[in-house]
C-alpha cells in the first residue's frame, strides 16, 4: 500500500529550480510507473543518476525449467536449500510462470559489494528467519520475523542482516504488487473492514545522503539477465523525495483475521494482488462458532488456478505433519483437501496459531531444476491414510 510520502528537502513546486547552497541545481528524477499512469515519485540527487563509468558483461539468472507440464500434488522442502553467503546467489527460483516467479533464498552475508535494481519485477520478501535493514536512497525499512517487505521495480537497495541465520520467502512480480481493490474506498483509504490498516504499514526511515563519488557497482536485473554497472557516485543521493512509489514494509503479525460461524474461504485472508495472482496470509485466529461448524477446511477442486501454501510456524488442523518452510504446490485440474482422520479430529477446536503465506496463480506453474533438488516424491500419496 502506497500512501503519498515524502522525506528530506524537496522545492515548494514540481519541475522547478532547486539549487544546493552553492548554487548548483540539484538532479531532479521522476521515477514512474505503467508510463506515467500509474503511481510515482519524485527523487532529487546530489548528482545526475546517470553518470555510468562501466559497463560489464551481463549474466543469466533465468530459471531452469525441469517440469513445464505436471498435474501431481508437490511438496518441497523450504529449509533444504543451502545457505550461502552471497544475497543474489542464495535466491533460487523453484515454481514460476509468465507472471511471477516464486523464489527461496537463506543469504549468509549482508549485500556489502554492490547494490541490487530488479528493473523487471516488484518484489515481496517475506521474512521467515532473520533480521536487519533494507536500505534504499528513500532511507531505512528495519525488518524481522514476519514481515512483508514490498520493494518496486527500479528501487536501488542494499539489505544488511544482523546474523548469518536468515530465510526468505520471495515472489517477483512482473506485474505492480497492491492492495486488493476490495480494502479500498475511492479515495485509495484503506476501509473498515479492511485487515489491515496505513498505520500497520512503515514506511523509509532516516534518510541520508550519500554524497560520495567513486566506483559503485550496481547490479541491474532485466528479462533474466544481471547487467553489471559502474556508477560515478554513491545511488543514495537522494536529498529529498516525495510521490507515492517507494519501499514499504507490513507485519504479518499485524494482519487481523476475518471469521465466521461458518468456515471462511480464502479470499478473505488476502493480503496483496498481482495481475493474475493473490497473495494470503494465514494467521492464528479463533475457528468458527457455529455450533455444528467443521473447522477443517473442505476438499477443493481446483479449477482455474494452482494454489501454494508456503508454512511459516504453528500448527495445521488439515495435516498431520508440516515442517517450517515447507512448500506445498496443488495444481489447478484435481482436487485436495484434509488428510483422513483430521476432519473428525478438528471438530470442537477453538482456535489455531497456524502461521503461512498463501499464493494463487491463475497460471500454470512451472517447475524448476532447484525445486527437484528439495522435492518430497511421495508427498502426493499423503492423502492414502
Amino acid at each position: 500500500m502506497s500512501f503519498y510520502h515524502k522525506a528530506g528537502k524537496i522545492p515548494h513546486k514540481r519541475h522547478t529550480q532547486f539549487r544546493k547552497p552553492d548554487g548548483e541545481l540539484y538532479a531532479e528524477e521522476l521515477v514512474s510507473t505503467e508510463g506515467f499512469s500509474s503511481v510515482y515519485s519524485l527523487v532529487y540527487h546530489t548528482h545526475p543518476p546517470t553518470i555510468v563509468k562501466k559497463l560489464g558483461e551481463p549474466f543469466d539468472v533465468q530459471p531452469r525449467i525441469a517440469r513445464e507440464k505436471h498435474l501431481k500434488h508437490t511438496s518441497l522442502l523450504g529449509f533444504n536449500i543451502s545457505p550461502e553467503d552471497d544475497y543474489l546467489q542464495s535466491r533460487k527460483p523453484v515454481l514460476v510462470n509468465d507472471d511471477l516467479h516464486i523464489v527461496l533464498a537463506a543469504p549468509k552475508k549482508s549485500m556489502t559489494e554492490y547494490f541490487f535494481k530488479n528493473s523487471q519485477a516488484d518484489e515481496m520478501i517475506f521474512i521467515h528467519k532473520g533480521s536487519g535493514v533494507l536500505k534504499s536512497g528513500f532511507g531505512d525499512l528495519k525488518f524481522s520475523y514476519g514481515d512483508y517487505l514490498m520493494i518496486p521495480r527500479g528501487t536501488i537497495y542494499q539489505i544488511s542482516f544482523d546474523s548469518e541465520d536468515n530465510r526468505l520467502f520471495i515472489v517477483e512480480s512482473f506485474s505492480p504488487l497492491r492492495i486488493p481493490k476490495k480494502y479500498l474506498n475511492p479515495a485509495g483509504q484503506l476501509m473498515e473492514h479492511s485487515p489491515y490498516c496505513e498505520r500497520d504499514i512503515r514506511v523509509p526511515e532516516n534518510l541520508q545522503t550519500k554524497d560520495e563519488y567513486g566506483d559503485f557497482k550496481i547490479l541491474i536485473k532485466k528479462q533474466g539477465l544481471i547487467y553489471p554497472y559502474i556508477y560515478g557516485t554513491h545511488p543514495f543521493d537522494y536529498i529529498g523525495w516525495d510521490g507515492y512509489h517507494y519501499p514499504w514494509a507490513l507485519s504479518i503479525h499485524d494482519f487481523e483475521p476475518i471469521t465466521g460461524r461458518l468456515h471462511q474461504p480464502p479470499p478473505v485472508h488476502q493480503t496483496f494482488e498481482g495481475h493474475n495472482f493473490v497473495v494470503c496470509s494465514f494467521v492464528p485466529r479463533k475457528f468458527d462458532y457455529h455450533p455444528l461448524s467443521i473447522p477443517a477446511p473442505y476438499n477443493h477442486s481446483n479449477i482455474d488456478s494452482d494454489e501454494v501454501l508456503y508454512y511459516v510456524d504453528g500448527d495445521f488442523m488439515s495435516r498431520k505433519s508440516v515442517v517450517k518452510g515447507q512448500i506445498t504446490l496443488h495444481p489447478g485440474g484435481i482436487p485436495h483437501g484434509p488428510q483422513p482422520g483430521t476432519v473428525e479430529k478438528s471438530i470442537g477446536k477453538e482456535a489455531t496459531d497456524e502461521l503461512a503465506v498463501m499464493i494463487d496463480p491463475f497460471r500454470p506453474l512451472k517447475i524448476t531444476e532447484e525445486a527437484l533438488k528439495i522435492e518430497d516424491e511421495n508427498y502426493f500419496k499423503s492423502w492414502q491414510g
